[in-house]
């Protein structure tokens, strides 16, 4: 009898085994229409990318074309400002900065040329109200022949950057901001900013792979850092999670949840990149989908070699679609295509 029960308890034990194994296999695989919507537009996606959503506590979605692989470390260009906002975020967490801090108070060179006015929350926002150029390719090669550290270009951006309007009234994207903002935060840790993602960011999300300084790059807090699908897909669990990861709390759910509102409206738009036309802004991410009152369900941050993230707080995902190839124009209809397909797998919460 006891021979029997042994045997009948490892027959339901291998039993239970194989219907775990089996339901991670469907968890991976089970989305065709995804698969065939990834596949299908690969020539515009380029010859490597990858995919990957995270849902209910693990990945559910995995795909990949060409050489790629979730640890490929590749450039990732605009999307380094989201990683960037949340770092300066960490500092208002902690109330060492305030968003109504003026830039004059951490750096006198501004207030020297009268632009001291400037607030942090602009900075975050592209709503400083200097006068910037587009974002072009040849203008992240320049920059690394130009600058030494990000000291000289926030005080060449204070010398020599017209003031076009008020702080706070038009929204100019593009890799000021940001930048002068991530100084800021140099000065007040004084620590170098590769330094401070990394213990801020880098190394509490288990981002090994992601740095600012690849090849002795001067730091680029706008768009200069190189990640990997996975480390940028745990930066964004913890945005899902509303600031925690692993049960660690990297930013405070109010802060957060301040990221998402809107900071600059289409009202105050006047240069935005094609793939994010007709997006408001919020603190370093595009708001790309608001509910019927307005508050935000959907924050992304595209770059220009391809790379989207997004975050749905609706359907309690997260999802990366990493490349790098350019970002064209009319690519922006096919990611939001792709995420149309996603949607239909998970139903939303929101009404």
């Amino acid at each position: 009898m006891s021979l029997k029960m042994n045997l009948i308890r490892r027959y339901f034990s291998l039993t239970l085994s194989l219907l775990l194994f089996l339901q991670s296999a469907v968890s991976q695989q089970n989305f065709p229409e995804i698969d065939r919507a990834f596949k299908m537009n690969q020539q515009a996606l380029g010859k490597d990318a990858v995919m990957m959503i995270y849902k209910n506590g693990k990945i559910v979605y995995e795909n990949r074309l060409g050489d790629f692989t979730t640890a490929s470390p590749e450039k990732i260009a605009s999307a380094s400002k989201w990683l960037t906002a949340a770092l300066v975020m960490t500092f208002v967490d902690e109330g060492k900065l305030s968003l109504d801090d003026t830039v004059g108070k951490f750096l006198p060179v501004f207030t020297k040329y009268k632009k001291g006015d400037i607030q942090i929350r602009h900075l975050l926002s592209h709503s400083l109200g200097l006068d910037q150029d587009p974002i072009r390719l040849i203008t992240l090669v320049n920059r690394n022949n130009k600058y030494n550290t990000i000291e000289e270009e926030v005080n060449d951006f204070a010398k020599k950057k017209d003031v076009v309007a008020a702080p706070g009234i038009e929204f100019h994207y593009g890799n000021m901001g940001l930048n002068i903002a991530a100084h800021v935060i140099e000065v007040l840790s004084g620590k170098g900013f590769e330094q401070i993602f990394q213990e801020r960011i880098g190394r509490p999300l288990a981002m090994g792979s992601t740095t600012f300084v690849k090849n002795g790059d001067v730091p680029n807090p706008s768009g200069g850092a190189v990640s990997t699908a996975q480390d940028y897909m745990n930066f964004q669990i913890m945005f899902l999670n509303k600031g925690i990861f692993r049960g660690k709390r990297i930013l405070q759910k109010s802060t957060v949840e301040k990221m998402m509102e809107v900071a600059a409206s289409q009202t105050m738009m006047k240069y935005t990149p094609a793939a994010a036309e007709g997006f408001d802004y919020g603190f370093g991410v595009w708001i790309q989908e608001k509910d019927k009152d307005g508050k935000t369900t959907v924050v992304s941050s595209p770059g220009l070699f391809g790379t989207w993230p997004y975050v749905d707080y609706c359907r309690g995902y997260a999802c990366i679609i990493f490349t790098k190839n350019l970002l064209g124009e009319r690519k922006k209809d096919i990611y939001l295509a792709i995420k149309k397909t996603v949607d239909l797998y998970f139903p939303s919460s929101c009404q």
